[in-house]
């Protein structure tokens, strides 16, 4: 079952998403400890509290299996986190106003299913622009958003820029 959650929601659920997170970015290619877990819950606070802010979650069996997480990029455009990098390779005018999609997250006792596909078409449900960012060193992310068809922007160093545009881009920002 996928469930949509609103910022309220999302942060009286935190726990719940904060252990998938954490089951689903500290194997490998991830390897996130502790510390990003604890980033990733100041996120989720911060984040949720953002106009537009949207999750889902997936449970089966009872149990959390995955969740996404996305709000609508601001204008301007802020100075923190990749802003400024992905704006260089999409064109800010490409970002701002599009749906930021930030986490996607599967437990590994999940994956192969097409949960990941799911969460994601939940999520980004009525966007018609959309971007997120993953790693080089995540292939099995990079394929599911090319078979998705999310557009790659670049190849990297470390990150790649995702989009998914049903309009026309202004890839000159």
């Amino acid at each position: 079952m996928i469930e949509r959650l609103t910022g309220e929601s999302a942060r009286a659920r935190a726990e719940t998403l904060v252990a998938v997170y954490r089951e689903a970015f500290g194997p490998p290619p991830w390897n996130e400890g502790e510390d990003e877990v604890e980033a990733f819950r100041a996120r989720l606070d911060e984040d949720s509290r953002r106009p537009g802010f949207t999750a889902v979650l997936a449970t089966a069996d009872g149990r959390p299996r995955g969740f996404g997480t996305a709000f609508p990029t601001p204008s301007p455009l802020p100075r923190r986190r990749s802003y400024g990098w992905a704006a260089e390779i999409a064109g800010a005018g490409r970002l701002i106003g599009a749906l930021e999609v930030t986490e996607l997250a599967v437990s590994p006792q999940a994956r192969g299913r097409g949960l990941a596909g799911r969460l994601l078409e939940e999520l980004c449900s009525g966007a018609p622009r959309r971007w997120l960012l993953t790693s080089t060193q995540a292939p099995d992310a990079v394929r599911l958003y090319e078979r998705l068809g999310w557009r790659r922007l670049n190849d990297g160093p470390g990150v790649i820029v995702f989009t998914w545009d049903m309009v026309a881009p202004d890839v000159n920002g």
